[in-house]
């Protein structure tokens, strides 16, 4: 059984402070994937040091927590469409605490890898279900605005995490980072229980068991443009996560630059990507989505290769080799946003099966880059290379599979995709 859309319920038209609470918990949620990221980021050199692992092992921690992430989102999508928001969000928060202490306690790195994999698996609950939140309270150029809005919070993450990460780093050892990030999912748990009431009414709720599931999942995986869009995203988050794996060992261990310097440094991407989001925002109304998509990956292709000219010339200094960085950083900020709001535009009614099976493919995309970059240790090759392949793959995976020969059906997906991409 397909679900209609949703109309805008009571809630998204309550009081200034129901919608400022209901904002504040729904931006919370989108922050699971870069606290669980980016906080520990400054910390990875060290965690290899204390557990005794190479860098490539310590980064695999990276690669388990997007591969619990890509599975997590296939399970708690469709069950939250059957079961209700609320239950599924609270064991996802709650697993997800219990999975944090545990990474705090391990003896090994590979015992790390185990436990990150459970935490981004229970994780993917808070991400999944509170984009499906926000489409049950709004629709059209609302939810568009209102997912933007939330690009704000989630541009945090990157901004604040690692030098959060950093100066935890001051106080106490790489531990009590994953101890911080179970007290924030207790705290996250205490607010969804006070301010988020249930958003799915029992009769909207999906019926039809497995076998409607399945039937979703297949008409989205024979869809070649859907496909074409999915991989452009996926593989443009891929190119942001082999700098976000590597950058930590680049700069500390080939620039020599401190915790807390990395920290401030890697802040700078998410201004840069929170700006790039919000120009994006702006440009929709006046240039095709498609474009801006193309011109995003093309940019991220060339600020990639610049790097990596940087890296075969050697002797760069940090002022001239961030600046290129930065600018596969801001490019992907046009990447992503385009390719999901046009990945999402022709599947309206199964939007909530779409959006698990789109976040899954980004981060199963990722999870298999942090090992890569990490082979050479401090050195900036693998991460450069990595990027140029994945930029240039990108580029053609949405040029070759998102080519049309309806005009008509090309004009109705861009028109819908603006009303996403808002």
């Amino acid at each position: 059984m397909r679900l209609a859309r949703p109309a805008r319920l009571q809630l998204g038209s309550g009081t200034r402070r129901t919608r400022l609470a209901l904002f504040l918990v729904l931006g919370t949620l989108t922050l699971f994937t870069p606290l669980s990221i980016d906080m520990y980021l400054p910390a990875l050199p060290t965690m290899a040091a204390d557990l005794h692992a190479g860098a490539s092992e310590v980064q695999l921690t990276l690669t388990t927590f997007l591969i619990g992430m890509a599975a997590g989102q296939l399970l708690a999508g469709p069950l939250s469409d059957a079961a209700g928001r609320r239950a599924p969000l609270r064991f996802g928060i709650v697993a997800y605490a219990a999975a944090s202490l545990a990474c705090a306690l391990v003896p090994s790195v590979y015992a790390l890898v185990l436990f990150r994999l459970l935490q981004g698996f229970a994780g993917a609950a808070g991400v999944v279900v509170g984009r499906a939140i926000v489409r049950d309270l709004y629709s059209g150029i609302e939810a568009a605005r209102y997912f933007s809005l939330l690009m704000l919070i989630t541009g945090l993450g990157p901004i604040v995490a690692p030098t959060i990460g950093g100066q935890l780093l001051r106080l106490t050892s790489w531990r009590g980072i994953f101890v911080v990030l179970a007290s924030v999912s207790a705290l996250i748990l205490v607010a969804v229980e006070i301010w988020l009431p249930e958003t799915l009414a029992a009769e909207r709720r999906r019926r039809g068991g497995r076998q409607d599931t399945a039937r979703a999942f297949r008409t989205l995986l024979t869809d070649r443009s859907f496909i074409g869009y999915c991989a452009g995203c996926g593989l443009g988050f891929a190119t942001l996560f082999a700098y976000i794996s590597g950058s930590s060992f680049v700069l500390q261990g080939g620039y020599g630059v401190t915790p807390q310097q990395f920290g401030l440094i890697f802040g700078l991407n998410g201004v840069g990507f929170v700006a790039a989001s919000q120009a994006n925002r702006a440009l929709v109304r006046h240039v095709p989505l498609h474009r801006l998509l193309l011109t995003g990956q093309v940019g991220a292709a060339l600020s990639a290769a610049v790097v990596l000219a940087m890296t075969v010339h050697g002797g760069v200094p940090l002022g001239a080799f961030l600046p290129p960085l930065y600018g596969v950083v801001i490019c992907v900020g046009f990447v992503m946003p385009n390719s999901t709001a046009l990945a999402l535009s022709r599947h309206a009614n199964a939007a909530g099966t779409a959006s698990a099976l789109l976040g899954s493919l980004q981060m199963a995309a990722g999870a298999g880059i942090a090992p890569l970059v990490g082979v050479a240790g401090a050195s900036a090759y693998p991460m450069a290379i990595t990027m140029v392949v994945l930029g240039v793959l990108a580029l053609a995976a949405v040029a070759v599979l998102t080519r049309t020969r309806d005009a008509a059906t090309a004009a109705e997906t861009e028109a819908e995709a603006v009303a996403i991409a808002g």
